[in-house]
């Protein structure tokens, strides 16, 4: 029983400290947005994927890493309509 009770409480903590865990009420557009930011980061963290980037779109780093960061602000478009609740 106090395993389970331990296990649960840190689930519960890193749901709270780290977004991208996710937690019961993760809707489907949440889970994508923070696989995608995620993805994005990784990119711009790793020097030779950006390079690599840049050399397939015949574009500088610096606008690739541009073009990344813009990306992440909706990079999956608008949050759909939640219904209402009554």
């Amino acid at each position: 029983m106090t395993d389970r009770h331990t296990i649960h409480s840190q689930l519960e903590h890193l749901q709270s400290k780290y977004i991208g865990t996710g937690h019961a009420d993760t809707t489907k557009w949440e889970w994508l947005v923070n696989q995608h930011r995620d993805s994005y980061c990784s990119y711009m963290g790793h020097f030779d994927l950006l390079n690599y980037f840049a050399i397939a779109e015949n574009e500088s780093k610096a606008r690739v890493r541009f073009n990344l960061m813009e990306k992440m602000l909706q990079p999956c478009g608008p949050p759909a309509d939640k219904p209402e609740e009554n």
